[in-house]
């Protein structure tokens, strides 16, 4: 029997904004500006992939160094 793989984690806007120390208005900027990938959820809300966000933190980090 084949094992799934693991649920992506996701993020809030907020929890988003807290790792990046800015406000959560500008996590959702930087989504409509494609520079993160924001998932619906059935209500509406935006969620972000834990990985994804880590990666970018990466980048924002080595370039701001």
């Amino acid at each position: 029997m084949a094992r799934l793989p693991d649920a992506e984690v996701l993020l809030t806007p907020k929890e988003v904004a807290a790792r990046f120390h800015v406000n959560p208005k500008t996590v959702t900027r930087w989504a409509k500006a494609g520079k993160l990938t924001a998932i619906r959820t059935l209500g509406g809300h935006r969620r972000y992939r834990e990985s994804e966000v880590l990666e970018r933190l990466r980048e924002y980090k080595e370039s701001s160094s």
